[in-house]
């Protein structure tokens, strides 16, 4: 994404593995069976990891090297959670969820080489494209030209920039404006941070496709945080590295779909991963814990949860959950997001000297970028629609919704977009094992309150999850910092 000006392209989820995948899992036992999908479980583990998303698989994968009998119990049909590569007509790889790595983002990207799936620079050459009410503006760089927003956006960024820098990445809890600043939404700060309401329909471009929200019912202080963890532990986080391209969070994308990354882990596991097996009930008592699910329930000396907060308020608990941490679970709603790709023969903006990254302040597509493979077999916009906007079009019909999609994606590189060889859309709302957006967003009041809870055990149960990351929450490599780090806690007492 665009950074001084606020403005910023974020990405939400094929090929064969390659012989020496499997290899690449160390520890892990070779085996050509896949995760099972149906028959019986184990009656005891050592640890039952509940959830096949990144997280959970990253926590199982340690755990087995570190010699504990595990499984990985997955409510869906498949691995990934939030993760999801599509197969085109033509047999070319997108991602329906999560797809950009970059710079900071070195947990991800380590993981990947290991198991042997490259990255690939997403395209950014040639012109964007500015369009708001009354004005359509060609640009280079990351700021579009437009007078009425430059001052503004650039202060208003210095300000987010310097707010978070005040903001532990482990404790955003204890910051010395904690209160304050987690007293209020995102959205009512910036009505009083700017001047003209163009900049906050143009910020919208980042918080939609990143949250899923406007910022409606959103914690300031979440959002401080959630920038403040764009990086590691030597590179401070910022507004520009969470929200650029090049040399930001959205830097790159994987060759052959991001979802190699979770199908890989999980073909190592093998059939200690079991899919179709949604927790109903997780019982706990002096000895052990109990995992109950659809295909039979499992008993373990720990558990790690590595899904998104709402689903885990679905499980019954006996004893119940703390207060606190229920509290917590109840106040980190999912956003409303979906993505939408149109496929063409090629991608013919390039001939046009566009980069097909376009920002709006109107219509269906608020952010576009190009999705396009790494081959550029065929050329894909990939359009968000998210928070407000979902509002508006996500209750369309699909022939209205498309419509409206192709129109924005027109609105930006021409009428050619308006006939594309394939649509697909993948709307998150609807996933019943997801819930929404890519990251749960507290609500004001919930981290001051219970946000010390979020990486504390309860009991024998133990905690992974984007969400649960102190560097990159909401993105991959997040992910696999919670699994990383639940499954050291773990291995110590399993």
């Amino acid at each position: 994404m665009d950074v001084e000006s606020g403005i910023s392209r974020r990405g939400l989820i094929g090929g064969a593995v390659a012989g020496g995948a499997v290899l690449a899992f160390g520890g892990l036992r070779q085996s050509a069976s896949a995760a099972s999908s149906s028959g019986s479980l184990p009656s005891n583990v050592d640890v039952v990891v509940v959830g096949a998303g990144i997280s959970g698989l990253m926590a199982a994968r340690n755990l087995v090297k570190a010699g504990k009998d595990v499984l990985v119990v997955e409510a869906n049909d498949r691995v990934g959670g939030r993760v999801l590569n599509h197969t085109l007509n033509n047999g070319s790889v997108i991602e329906s969820g999560g797809a950009f790595v970059g710079p900071t983002q070195n947990h991800i990207l380590a993981l990947a080489q290991e198991l042997g799936v490259p990255t690939f620079k997403e395209y950014v050459a040639g012109k964007n494209v500015y369009a708001a009410k009354g004005m359509k503006l060609q640009y280079t760089g990351t700021v579009p030209p437009d007078p009425l927003i430059l001052a503004d956006a650039a202060l208003l960024q210095l300000r987010l920039d310097e707010m978070s820098k005040q903001v532990p990445v482990d404790a955003p809890w204890t910051a010395k404006k904690a209160a304050q600043w987690d007293s209020i939404t995102v959205e009512q700060w910036i009505k009083r941070n700017t001047i003209l309401p163009r900049v906050r329909e143009v910020l919208l471009a980042y918080l939609q496709p990143s949250f899923g929200t406007d910022g409606t019912n959103m914690s300031l202080l979440f959002l401080l945080w959630y920038i403040a963890t764009a990086g590691d532990e030597t590179h401070p986080g910022n507004f520009t590295r969470s929200s650029s391209t090049a040399d930001g969070a959205q830097d790159s994308r994987f060759v052959g779909g991001s979802g190699l990354v979770p199908q890989r882990m999980a073909d190592a596991l093998a059939d200690r991963v079991a899919l179709n097996a949604p927790v109903r009930r997780i019982t706990q008592s002096a000895s052990d814990v109990r995992v109950a699910t659809d295909r039979g329930t499992v008993r373990a000396k720990q558990v790690i949860v590595a899904v998104p907060p709402p689903l885990a308020l679905g499980i019954q608990w006996s004893p119940a959950l703390p207060s606190r941490r229920r509290q917590l679970l109840q106040h980190m709603p999912m956003g409303q997001l979906m993505k939408c790709d149109a496929v063409y023969a090629k991608p013919f903006w390039r001939d046009k000297g566009l980069s097909g990254s376009g920002v709006a302040t109107y219509g269906a597509v608020r952010a576009m970028f190009d999705n396009s493979p790494a081959d550029s077999s065929c050329g894909v916009l990939l359009g968000f629609v998210g928070g407000s906007t979902w509002q508006t079009y996500g209750r369309k019909s699909l022939a209205e919704r498309r419509a409206a999609v192709l129109e924005g994606f027109a609105l930006f590189v021409g009428k050619e977009a308006l006939n594309p060889v394939e649509y697909v859309e993948h709307d998150w709302t609807l996933d019943q094992w997801t819930k929404g957006s890519p990251i749960a967003s507290p609500t004001p009041g919930a981290i001051t309150a219970y946000g010390s809870t979020i990486r504390e055990p309860a009991g024998r149960v133990h905690w992974a999850g984007t969400e649960t990351a102190t560097y990159w929450s909401g993105f991959m490599d997040g992910a696999v910092r919670a699994g990383e780090r639940a499954a050291t806690e773990v291995a110590a007492l399993a």
